[in-house]
């Protein structure tokens, strides 16, 4: 945007695209009349009104995009609301605005004064289903203390086991599967999943396993069912060990398993042969990494075995997830890479025997779980409610891409808290 360009009459349109960095990968249509970008492009953008705008000015790149879409400020058109993946694909990579001039920036302001008045601009609240800045999370105070890491995962799984139940399908299991083939379902993949962390752990009937953070209790049904062993987890949210419980009584299962509402760090038994810990470590922080890992190397007898599995990032830096994931998806999450649990691990006594990055199958698991939101989209609607329908698809849908895309990774990694004597408990080659 020039003070030319402007004289020529102001758009705002036409100021949008003048600020993408790389041009206009889709069609957008705004309110005031004025359009950008391709007239025959798949997707189309359709900005509804000034308070859209003002989400996407205030700001700008993911948050704002995602406000004046959960909101329904901002429609896609060209793809359905439960899976976006097609217009994410487009736009990735250009939802940051570049920096404009002293002059632009200007004539931009002057322009957007006079079509919709500054007052306009005002960014509104968000909308409800954003957490607040990690700044003003006071629950304790202090990050990843007990009471904000339970307020973090009820702000995420105690939205409504109905619609986790449509999302997620019969298993429940709401971290990556593992397709033994590319046309495996999503139930076998998960089946897969399960067993193979089983394997791993090289269990067998009459043992205990610890499974922390277990959600809704796959890898406790699943070890007791299959492999006879004595399996308690912990949850934090309320919602899930109450689901826990249900499913394992209608499976017969009581005398073997049990899942608590509890925090990891309050399980008192000690002595097991083995801890599974999927998908918990993303929430845990990179600083309490040699606290999380002491103290599962606690709870295992010598010789006992350790699964973690985990996001990762394909470096070793500690990233937070981003601005719309902490908002709207995991508050306080934080990544990093498969090195720095590894070297976390060893520098807690643990022996690492193994390593896996199964990032393809966690982008397989997030296009299923898209196929099943737009599935069953009028009942998850009826259930949370739009706005939080629509987070959820664009979250799975983005989750997928960066996945593919090498953005994020996922690692297990197999500990061992070996004996004095050296005894790891392996033989000379993985078995599994």
């Amino acid at each position: 945007m020039t003070a030319s360009s402007q004289q020529q009459g102001f758009t705002i349109g036409g100021a949008v695209a003048s600020l993408m960095r790389d041009g206009m990968p889709v069609r957008l249509e705004v309110f005031d009349g004025s359009s950008a970008g391709p007239a025959d492009a798949p997707v189309t953008l359709e900005l509804m009104s000034e308070r859209g705008l003002a989400y996407v000015v205030g700001a700008p790149g993911d948050l704002g995009f995602a406000r004046a879409y959960v909101s329904g400020e901002l429609k896609i058109h060209g793809v359905h609301e439960g899976d976006p993946y097609e217009a994410l694909a487009l736009l990735m990579n250009h939802t940051k605005f570049r920096i404009p001039s002293p002059s632009d920036a200007i004539a931009l302001v002057k322009g957007l004064a006079s079509t919709v008045g500054l007052k306009a601009l005002t960014p509104p609240p968000p909308p409800p289903q954003e957490a607040l800045p990690r700044w003003r999370r006071v629950v304790e105070g202090v990050r990843h203390s007990l009471g904000r890491d339970a307020e973090a995962i009820h702000h995420h799984y105690d939205v409504s086991n109905t619609f986790y139940e449509h999302v997620l399908g019969p298993s429940m299991a709401y971290t990556c599967a593992v397709y033994p083939e590319l046309d495996s379902t999503l139930e076998q993949a998960q089946e897969e999943k399960f067993d193979l962390v089983c394997r791993k752990l090289g269990l067998q009937p009459g043992q205990r396993l610890l499974d922390v953070g277990c959600g809704w209790g796959g890898m406790v049904r699943h070890a007791a069912k299959h492999y006879g062993v004595k399996a308690l987890g912990v949850t934090l949210s309320r919602e899930q060990a109450s689901w826990a419980k249900a499913a394992i009584d209608a499976e017969g299962l009581g005398d073997l398993a049990e899942v608590r509402h509890s925090d990891y760090r309050d399980v008192l038994e000690d002595g097991f042969d083995a801890v599974s810990s999927i998908g918990l470590l993303e929430h845990i922080g990179v600083k309490q990494y040699p606290a999380y890992f002491s103290f599962l190397r606690s709870r295992l007898r010598p010789g006992g075995r350790l699964l973690n599995h985990q996001i990762t990032r394909p470096h070793n830096k500690p990233t937070s997830t981003g601005q719309f994931i902490d908002r709207y998806v995991f508050p306080d999450g934080e990544l990093t890479g498969s090195g720095t649990i590894i070297a976390a691990a060893q520098d807690c006594d643990l022996e690492v025997v193994h390593e896996e990055n199964l990032r393809k199958h966690y982008a397989m698991t997030l296009r299923d779980w898209n196929r099943n939101l737009v599935e069953n989209w009028d009942a998850c609607v009826a259930e949370v409610g739009l706005g939080t329908a629509r987070v959820w698809g664009l979250y799975m849908a983005g989750s997928r891409l960066a996945f593919e895309r090498n953005e994020i990774q996922l690692h297990q990694v197999l500990a061992t808290r070996t004996t004095e004597d050296g005894d790891d408990g392996f033989g000379l080659r993985p078995t599994w």
